[in-house]
């Protein structure tokens, strides 16, 4: 006969994971493989002692890992654009002519900026991550600039545009989760959104012209890294038209993995066509990444990656991410945890603390983004309701931590994908990451002086209002 989980028996399955990964990162560097299958073994054992057997704690592990086969075959895709607009130049060319047109002084901004501004229109941060993403950490090492520092801006970038974007799809999943309709709640979201990036902005720009952050472009450098793509790769302003053909797929609202695909098939095609590689190169490329030999280290330590199976790590990490999270949902662990949350709100402070903690709660147990969306909505959607308060508050909240502030959890999944395309190691980009840490911040501030806070009554047809009197729309 199945019981209930003590709270006590919930949090050794976290326990266990949190320990084995700061060992894992900090004692052993082995990644996040074996602390999750830590994990695993943890939760399974938990829910063995809580009465499941053996055929349903596997059908849990099953389940959880269903829930992340379309995140899987992105991953795999995006690994073969990677490799296709290597071989085709197109991430070459971004880095030839960004060294030659972007002043040192306002490069990290610029860098959050653009990255920004391409998230939002392709809806994704692993994808613009991993093109023009990848691009500026090329440029920055050629400026003179910590590649953490570069990091954290490409990062910042790439989720302040997946968080606002109609087209991604934790921005769609929120909403869903806490019943409230997208486009309110992405509105909803331009007051943590929009001032949280403005200040990192400022920081990026004070970070990177004082101290450590000051980059020392060294002419003989740039000429370098230039010459050296001239050297492997035909260079071609027409080749910037890719990112344009890639934005106009998501702007006609293509499903992303048709669109993903598509992409990935065109820059074969131009590594064909400008490049002249071979058909039996470009395949190899897609598969095994793209390899070539510039003559300037720091250059070909960047250019060489990409392609299909350099996605392998990746897409295991969240397998077993999202099966760690299937026998913690389906046992009741997380639900354990949760109420135990809910049963200290007293008030809308306590409510918006308790919903992001619970958030990096999953984050931090998981490491996978759609466990830490959905998992804390469907747990505090009845609170919210019960105290009146729009459940736009709580998908304002789950994006905060869930999508952007997942970031700081170096196991999870984005660091984890975000460390493997940079090269460098999370511990360094994410104190760098100033938009993923202040949007959390700025959501308890809301939460405790009740500012943006609307108000709903859900006991009639009543007109939501806020605490300031503004109309909710």
């Amino acid at each position: 006969m199945k019981k209930e989980l003590s709270a006590g028996l919930a949090i050794i399955p976290i326990l266990a994971l949190i320990i084995a990964a700061s060992m894992s990162v900090f004692v052993w560097k082995a990644g996040m493989h074996m602390p999750l299958i830590i994990g695993m073994i943890a939760a399974a054992s938990v829910a063995a002692i809580a009465g499941w057997k053996w055929t349903e704690i596997q059908s849990m592990l099953t389940n959880g890992v269903g829930r992340a086969l379309p995140a899987v075959f992105i991953l795999l895709i995006i690994g073969v654009i990677v490799g296709s607009w290597m071989a085709s130049g197109v991430i070459p060319t971004i880095i030839y002519y960004g060294l030659s047109i972007i002043d040192p002084s306002i490069f990290i901004p610029v860098v959050a900026l653009i990255t920004g501004i391409v998230s939002i229109t392709l809806g994704s941060s692993f994808t613009s991550i991993a093109t023009v993403g990848l691009a500026f950490m090329a440029i920055g090492e050629g400026l003179g600039f910590p590649a953490g520092l570069v990091g954290g801006a490409v990062i910042s970038g790439a989720f302040f545009g997946d968080k606002l974007s109609p087209l991604s799809d934790t921005t769609n999943i929120a909403p869903a989760m806490a019943e409230t309709d997208l486009f309110s709640h992405i509105k909803h979201m331009l007051w943590d959104t929009i001032p949280a990036f403005i200040i990192a902005l400022v920081l990026y720009w004070f970070v990177s012209n004082t101290g450590s952050g000051v980059g020392q472009a060294d002419s003989d450098i740039i000429t370098g890294i230039t010459n050296g793509l001239n050297d492997l790769f035909v260079i071609h302003p027409l080749l910037l038209l890719m990112p344009v053909f890639t934005i106009v797929l998501m702007m006609l609202r293509m499903p992303a993995i048709p669109a993903l695909t598509s992409v990935a098939l065109a820059g074969a095609l131009l590594a064909v066509i400008v490049q002249g590689t071979s058909v039996s190169e470009i395949m190899q490329v897609m598969t095994r990444g793209f390899t070539g030999e510039s003559g300037v280290a720091s250059l070909d330590s960047l250019l060489n990656r990409g392609g299909l199976t350099s996605m392998l790590s990746t897409v295991a990490l969240l397998i077993l991410a999202t099966a760690l999270g299937g026998v913690l949902e389906e046992s009741g662990a997380f639900d354990v945890l949760t109420r135990k949350m809910m049963a200290r709100v007293q008030s809308t402070g306590s409510l918006i603390l308790s919903t992001i903690l619970s958030t990096f709660v999953v984050a931090f147990a998981s490491g996978a983004q759609f466990l830490a969306i959905i998992l804390p909505a469907r747990t505090f959607v009845h609170k919210f309701k019960e105290m009146n308060i729009d459940t736009k508050n709580l998908s304002r909240c789950v994006e905060s931590a869930g999508t952007v502030g997942i970031n700081l959890v170096p196991w999870g999944v984005p660091a984890v994908f975000a460390s493997g395309l940079f090269g460098i190691s999370p511990g360094q980009f994410i104190p760098f990451a100033f938009f993923v840490i202040l949007v959390p911040l700025i959501n308890i501030i809301f939460g405790f002086t009740g500012w943006t806070i609307t108000r709903k009554n859900y006991g009639s047809d009543a007109v939501a209002v806020d605490q300031k009197g503004d109309i909710a729309i």
